[in-house]
Order: C-alpha cells, then sequence, then structure tokens
C-alpha cells in the first residue's frame, strides 16, 4: 500500500521562508526548516530544497502565508523581489491543492491554538471569547489582521492595516512624523513599526537632536537601546512601542477588539521584558474618552516559536472534506 503524501504548510516573509509537513489529517506539524528567501530566485526553488532536505519526493497539498496582498492569481512581494502565478507554481510542484494567503491572514487562524504559555500579557484586562481578536505585528513589514465572529465559526481578516496613515501623538511624534514626510512621499505606519521603520525612526530621530547621521540595522538599533548604550537608540525604541501602542488602539477600536489583541511579528518578542515596561501599554489605553473601554481589552505578546505554521496547517485543516466549525 503506498503511503500518502504528505501535506505542505509555509510562512513566508520578506527575510525568511518557514516551512514544515503534516503527514496525517490533524496530526502535528513537523520538519521545520528555515531559509533565507535571498537564497532562491523563486519559491519554487525553496519548496524543492526543503523536500530534498527533509527527504520528501511528493507533495498533497499546501498552505502557504505569505507576506503580500493576495487579490488573485498572480503575487508579487511588496519586501521581496518573488512575483509568480498560484496555479502555475501548483502545477510546477504537482500539488493537487494550493492555498496561498496573507502571512497575517494565516496567523490569525492560529490564535485560538495558542497555548497560554504561549502567550504574555502586557497590562491588565480579560478577554470576552466570543468578541473579535485583533492582530498585529512588526517584522520586515506592518502586519494587520483579526479574527470576527461569524455564526459558530470565527473567520480571518484579510487586509493591508499596516499602510494606514501614521499618527502623532505628541509633539515630538509630530516632528518624527514631518521628517519622514520629507523623504516618503507617504509616511504609513509601516514606515516606522517594522525593521527598515525602525531604522528609518532612528534616523529622524538623530536629525532631531542635530547630530550627524549613523546608519545601523534594526538588530544594532535594539541592541542598543536596549543594553543604554546609545541614547539615540533608546529614544527611537521608546518611540516604537510608543506609536505601536497607539496603532494597536486604534486596532481595537476599529475591530471592537474585546476578545484581545495579539502582537506577533519578528521584532516584538526579541525586546524582551523590555516590551512590558515600554510605553505601549500606557499609549494603548491613552484615547481620551475610551480609555475605560481599552483598559478592559488585553494585549498579548505571541510568544510560539512556529504560530504562522500553525495558522497555515489551521487554513489546511479548514479546507478538508467534513470540516465542522466550532467557535475558538
Amino acid at each position: 500500500m503506498t503511503t500518502p503524501a504528505p501535506d505542505l504548510i509555509g510562512d513566508i516573509g520578506g527575510t525568511n521562508a518557514r516551512f514544515a509537513l503534516v503527514r496525517a489529517p490533524g496530526a502535528a506539524f513537523s520538519d521545520v526548516l528555515t531559509l533565507p528567501c535571498a537564497d532562491y530566485d523563486t519559491p519554487a526553488a525553496a519548496i524543492r530544497h526543503y523536500m530534498a532536505e527533509v527527504g520528501v519526493a511528493r507533495l498533497q497539498r499546501a498552505a502557504i502565508g505569505i507576506a503580500n496582498p493576495v487579490t488573485g492569481d498572480e503575487v508579487s512581494m511588496t519586501n521581496h523581489h518573488w512575483s509568480f502565478s498560484i496555479e502555475a507554481l501548483r502545477a510546477a510542484l504537482g500539488l493537487q491543492q494550493l492555498r496561498v494567503l496573507n502571512d497575517f491572514t494565516v496567523l490569525a487562524l492560529a490564535l485560538p491554538t495558542l497555548a497560554p504559555d504561549e502567550l504574555e500579557q502586557i497590562g491588565d484586562g480579560v478577554p470576552d471569547p466570543q468578541a473579535p481578536r485583533a492582530l498585529i505585528g512588526a517584522g520586515t513589514g506592518l502586519g494587520i489582521s483579526g479574527l470576527v465572529p461569524c455564526g459558530d465559526d470565527f473567520i480571518p481578516l484579510n487586509g493591508e492595516g499596516g499602510h494606514v496613515t501614521l499618527a502623532a501623538t505628541d509633539s515630538r511624534e509630530a516632528e518624527i512624523v514631518a521628517l519622514l514626510g520629507q523623504r516618503f512621499a507617504h509616511v504609513s505606519a509601516e514606515r516606522v513599526l517594522s525593521g527598515p521603520g525602525l531604522e528609518a525612526l532612528h534616523d529622524a530621530v538623530r536629525h532631531r537632536h542635530g547630530v550627524p547621521a549613523e546608519p545601523l540595522t534594526a538588530a544594532v538599533i535594539s541592541t542598543r537601546g536596549l543594553d543604554g548604550s546609545c541614547a539615540y537608540c533608546a529614544e527611537s525604541l521608546e518611540i516604537f512601542c510608543a506609536m505601536l501602542g497607539t496603532v494597536a488602539a486604534n486596532l481595537a477600536l476599529v475591530l471592537g477588539a474585546r476578545g484581545g489583541v495579539y502582537i506577533g511579528g519578528g521584532i516584538v518578542p526579541k525586546l524582551g521584558r523590555y516590551f512590558a515596561q515600554s510605553p505601549f501599554r500606557a499609549r494603548f489605553e491613552q484615547k481620551g474618552r475610551f480609555s475605560d473601554y481599552l483598559a478592559q481589552i488585553p494585549t498579548y505578546v505571541i510568544r510560539a516559536p512556529y504560530p504562522g505554521l500553525a495558522g497555515a496547517a489551521r487554513a489546511l485543516e479548514r479546507e478538508a472534506p467534513g470540516f465542522t466549525a466550532s467557535a475558538p
């Protein structure tokens, strides 16, 4: 008897692509491997390399989250050079089915699967399990999504909220936004709340203080800000966390996210305990007449190692025959 081919799940960002296998319906995913996107000309090349590494000759189905809008068959990544046809990729890999979804739409599907020890609550608040949940995360870009109730199920949102216009809350932030406006035609939330955004923010902070520019990577800015070795890096981190609080609160108000606001992406989880002590939560609750409303909404940092893969596995599960929705 021929062993059925496994299913592939993937989480493709602007920097790395993570892949894993689901070897049987309902089984936990395994064989996780992270590959640098820049090492491969196409997603098909990355997937074939992955298959060779884990010793799999063929695949049955696949579900992939990708850091990009997915509005049709053609996908051109915003923060990477990959451009491809979903149907052509499916055919090239010999798949029976291929689902390609926005990476934060996929990550939203993972929220009900997260265990308590995979979440760190920041501030107070108690979630309403029947209310919408919001999702935001800074990495190579700024992802935004959420889960909204629909009958006995919760439906993930598919949008590009990271590109909303960034709003300043005080005079310092107004100066920062104005400086960034001299560099970018549109100062979106992603222009600050992302890896490249933190670098641009650091440049603006130094310019505001009248000191020469010092090009630093987001990782170096974070390290120097956390250890206090650079006052400009520390100020950049402070502003970053405060403005993330503003954008997260706006999202919570739009969705009525009394089920909680979840923070993913690659940057915030690496800030450790600093984030809990940062201006994030105070700014999240700083909404005038709606401060009390927001104070009741919990905020969580996602600490799970591969939440995007968990969401992709759930996307496949939802496609299986006989799937029955149930409220998470």
